[in-house]
């Protein structure tokens, strides 16, 4: 039924390289399929002016499709000139993050999270924030070796999956033929002990059921656990 041929409860192939870029302190190069994602993180050892001298730590980000990533080519988006949607999947990206992070520990010092789409098929966001949780855990990684926090501040991990209702099934994982003509699409985002973040869901044609909801929910903890087993090989744990 999925013009893939998956099952209806089956992932994307997932691979997470890490190690990618030389000179950031965490990056990973994270594939869902068909979507490529570069993950940098970056640390500063300052903070946004309304968090000095309050002992807190941030962590945000910062994400972007490169012109070819899709099937025709885009403009690059300035910094002043990004899209709504850039906007807020940035937002959501730091949001998410910010989740499983105990920023007292991380002390005040700020980590951005850069992730560049290099190729796209549906789920980019997904794919960023999961990425993203590596990139940064290595950073993390880097700062506790330099001696610089003496404990992980990492109380989580954060992982993001999509699903939907598509040809009136709920399904896992959707990719870019699928999100496109699907009659709902939600983006769950959890952390690896199944606390929820953030869910994002809306119907794209005919209304969804608090059953068809449930199932969906139940496909999304189905992927988290095989998207954090991922994060944790890539990060030795």
């Amino acid at each position: 039924m999925r013009p893939s041929g998956r099952d209806l409860n089956m992932m994307r192939p997932i691979s997470i390289e890490t190690g990618v870029t030389m000179h950031a302190e965490g990056s990973c190069l994270i594939k869902c399929g068909n979507t490529h994602v570069l993950c940098t993180a970056s640390i500063d050892e300052r903070v946004p002016p309304f968090l000095r001298n309050s002992g807190l730590g941030w962590v945000t980000a910062e994400y972007g499709m490169l012109p070819r990533a899709t099937n025709t080519r885009m403009r690059r988006e300035a910094k002043n000139g990004q899209s709504g949607r850039t906007q807020e999947i940035q937002r959501l990206i730091g949001r998410s993050l910010r989740a499983g992070i105990d920023r007292v520990a991380l002390g005040e010092r700020q980590i951005v999270v850069d992730c560049d789409v290099i190729q796209a098929d549906g789920g980019t966001r997904c794919a960023s924030i999961t990425g993203g949780w590596v990139a940064l855990k290595l950073a993390v990684q880097a700062l506790i070796k330099a001696g610089d926090i003496k404990s992980d501040p990492l109380t989580e991990h954060v992982a993001a999956v999509s699903c939907g209702i598509y040809a009136g099934q709920p399904v896992l994982d959707l990719d870019y033929l699928e999100d496109s003509d699907a009659g709902t699409d939600a983006n769950f985002v959890m952390t690896g002990s199944n606390g929820m973040v953030e869910v994002q869901g809306s119907a794209e044609g005919a209304t969804f059921s608090r059953a068809e909801l449930d199932q969906m929910m139940d496909l999304a903890e189905k992927g988290i656990a095989e998207l954090v087993a991922a994060q944790k090989a890539a990060v030795s744990e």
